[in-house]
């Protein structure tokens, strides 16, 4: 059987149906339910669902196979996966938000609030800024209003919470999307089943982008 960790919520829904539209169903998963593994013997294939920031680590250490990550997840963690494929779903991105009115040239240090710790550090290393970093990990918009911090390293979508709080993005840090990841000792051992499912699911990628 290939493991497959999914990530719960909107996010995994998504991935799943594109699993099954590749010819890997598994009806027992769309159920009411408490289970947590669901198994189609015929395709052998085991789905789970996990917490989507550990959907890497499952699949780092062998307890899947395969699975589906953000890109924030990925480099965040530093996980030693093999990244196969962008599944073009889930996109948001990284970004530096602040008050409109702040600029961070005046400062020598920025107060960075983030849950995002790595890449923050990584970004601001990169354009040889001094920071501090607050890790905070939820209602990170707060950190910049009441003072905690100066900018906010965090994932944006639409935008809209942070102009409702007065916020902006003042510059980005990367593109982020959902991507198939795999272990890589399964890929070795599984390579034609990992490959199968991974030129399927870029079909349908393919077919979504109009290619």
């Amino acid at each position: 059987m290939l493991n497959i960790a999914l990530p719960k919520g909107r996010l995994g829904e998504q991935v799943y149906e594109m699993f099954e539209h590749a010819g890997y169903a598994c009806p027992s998963i769309k159920e009411k339910n408490r289970k947590l593994i669901f198994e189609n013997v015929e395709m052998g294939v085991r789905y789970f669902w996990v917490k989507p920031s550990d959907v890497s680590i499952y699949v780092e250490h062998g307890a899947a196979d395969i699975g589906v990550a953000g890109k924030d997840i990925i480099l965040e963690y530093g996980t030693d996966v093999y990244e196969l494929l962008d599944l073009n779903i889930g996109r948001c991105k990284m970004a530096v938000a602040a008050k409109k009115e702040f600029d961070e040239s005046k400062l020598k240090t920025v107060r960075v609030a983030t849950k995002f710790v790595n890449i923050a550090s990584d970004y601001y290393a990169k354009i040889g800024k001094d920071i501090e970093i607050i890790k905070l990990n939820g209602s990170i918009e707060l950190a910049p209003i009441l003072g905690l911090s100066d900018v906010i390293v965090d994932i944006v979508e639409t935008g809209t919470t942070l102009r409702e709080n007065n916020l902006e993005v003042k510059s980005d840090i990367l593109p982020i999307s959902a991507r198939l990841i795999a272990n890589k000792a399964s890929f070795r051992f599984h390579n034609s089943e990992i490959e199968q499912i991974s030129a399927r699911l870029k079909e349908q990628v393919r077919e979504e982008k109009g290619i």
